[in-house]
């Protein structure tokens, strides 16, 4: 297990799950931060995380279903021809895209690969010449227990009935809350009385990933 530093702190782990999100190249205003001295990174995600549900200018090239399709086949080819790692739980929304997955193999040897054919291959059917498709960072974070997965599952699937495209995980059509394929997508996406026993569903040092549609 190895952690570094860019702009945001990262985890490269084999065999640990991993919160993974990445997101079009422009998503966010310029110069957007959010100061560590005011936010916690948590909390910094969930803003920014918001800010890219809610955007109505910028790039949004997920939207169009043939890129948006290329993408989930890539993910999936990942786990099943790569066995780059295990596939939990995705979403891809209209501008980055969430992952919960288990790496078998280094950042270096997943993530990379992963951005860089899917960014080849959105650039080719947009019919654009070469320039950047995914914001080079991305932003990770480490599960550390089964409580955290099944928070983290239900955050990533239930991302499109939080921004207010659907009303339930299984109507969104390019996740993995697809009808019977993910306990996380049954329900209404908030946690059973024992998972809010076993663990704070708020921003904290458990990690940022609160139900979002829950009072």
């Amino acid at each position: 297990m190895r952690m570094y530093e860019r702009r945001l702190p990262h985890w490269d782990v084999v065999g640990q799950p991993l919160f993974v999100t990445f997101r079009l190249h422009g998503s966010l205003p310029t110069g957007r931060t959010f100061p560590p001295a005011r936010l916690t990174s948590g909390q910094s995600f969930l803003a920014l995380d918001r800010l890219l549900d809610r955007s109505t200018s910028g790039p949004q090239f997920l939207r169009r279903p043939q890129i948006a399709q290329m993408v989930i086949q890539a993910l999936y080819d990942g786990e099943d021809r790569f066995q780059r790692y295990r596939l939990h739980a995705f979403v891809v929304m209209s501008n980055h895209v969430h992952l919960l997955v288990t790496p078998q193999v280094t950042a270096r040897e997943w993530l990379g690969p992963l951005k860089g054919f899917t960014a080849h291959e959105a650039i080719r059917i947009l019919g654009q010449t070469a320039k950047p498709f995914w914001q080079d960072e991305s932003y990770d974070h480490l599960v550390r227990d089964d409580q955290e997965f099944a928070r983290v599952q239900r955050y990533i699937e239930w991302n499109p009935v939080a921004a207010g495209i659907v009303s339930t995980a299984g109507e969104f059509l390019w996740s993995s809350a697809t009808p019977g394929g993910s306990p996380a997508a049954a329900g209404n996406g908030c946690p059973t009385s024992q998972e809010t026993k076993k663990g704070p569903l708020s921003l904290g040092e458990r990690g940022p990933f609160p139900s979002l549609l829950c009072r």
